[in-house]
């Protein structure tokens, strides 16, 4: 049980090793893009291309509804960003009950944008963590865990496919143990639980009375989606790189630009705190471009204050 892109090594992982899955299931597809052409999820793709079945329920609350999963009689199912929660019939189906590839460190960030809140919370390092599922929100036990450091440059475009991998591969270590009857499942600390909610649009908007650090963080987080944005002079302006400045110069009001010319750290915007360095950046309806190239071709734009009527639906 998955759906993204995220979901697919484990699926292939498991048919490499022999695993006999005779049950993808799946989202249901909806409609992409700037022309909304209706998009099958990429583990319906993928178990197309294996020659597995697929099922695409739009809910799992009906008795009906699990009847094609019921049917499967399954010894254990995987579950890796499905996108539903499981109810009770479902969990306690298989013999060896479900097991979902998790992109963090439960009990931090349990929910369904853990990719984004390791990054936004600044957290040291990430991982992938095999969970046995129960009736909550990622609050099972844990079966295995592995982790690897994070930097400052780390975006979530990066960080998914390499999470994704470390999840199959983890995935591919534990499950023998796990269907052996050989590996138990260790309780979570649920006081040391965080959440990470599913993202809106709205929420890639960029708060410019935050820190450097923090604005530098959000960008990063919603690098590839919904991407983060401002406004500069009325119109959307997506902020796809930036830097934070060391030892800034001077200081500015959150929001306002600061072009000066030489500076390897030019243009910047005042934060709350410190100065970030815009790198690179799409403005409304034109291609992606280089900051400095942005700022050549506008006149007056030193001390122009970003954020103003921002419409993030642009």
């Amino acid at each position: 049980m998955g759906s993204p892109d995220f979901a697919v090594p484990s699926l292939v992982g498991l048919v490499d090793d022999g695993y006999q899955i005779t049950l993808a299931v799946t989202q249901p597809d909806r409609p992409a893009g700037r022309g909304q052409r209706m998009r099958r999820p990429a583990v319906a793709v993928v178990a197309d291309e294996l020659g597995i079945p697929v099922y695409q329920p739009t809910t799992l609350r009906t008795p009906g509804s699990r009847g094609p999963i019921e049917a499967e009689r399954p010894d254990v199912i995987v579950v890796a960003a499905f996108g539903l929660l499981l109810p009770l019939p479902i969990l306690d189906l298989p013999r060896r009950g479900c097991v979902n590839v998790h992109a963090s460190l439960l009990p931090r960030h349990r929910g369904a944008a853990p990719i984004q809140a390791c990054i936004l919370s600044g957290d040291p390092e990430t991982g992938i963590t095999i969970m046995a599922m129960d009736a909550g929100m990622d609050t099972g036990g844990i079966i295995s865990q592995r982790s690897f450091p994070l930097t400052s440059n780390d975006s979530a475009m990066e960080l998914e496919p390499r999470l994704a991998a470390l999840g199959r591969d983890l995935l591919r270590e534990t499950l023998p143990a796990w269907l052996d009857g050989s590996m138990n499942p260790t309780p979570q600390d649920d006081a040391l639980a965080t959440y990470a909610p599913k993202i809106k649009r709205t929420d890639a908007e960029i708060d410019w009375t935050r820190s450097a650090e923090e604005c530098d963080r959000a960008v990063r987080a919603f690098r590839g989606w919904p991407n983060a944005f401002t406004s500069m002079d009325g119109k959307h302006l997506i902020v796809l790189e930036t830097r934070v400045v060391p030892d800034p110069p001077q200081c500015a009001a959150p929001g306002v630009v600061v072009v000066q010319r030489g500076a390897p750290w030019s243009p910047a915007v005042g934060t709350g705190s410190g100065l970030l360095q815009l790198v690179r950046v799409q403005p409304e309806g034109r291609r992606t471009m280089s900051a400095a190239d942005l700022i050549n071709g506008l006149p007056g734009v030193a001390g122009m204050r970003l954020g103003e009527h921002a419409n993030e639906a642009s």
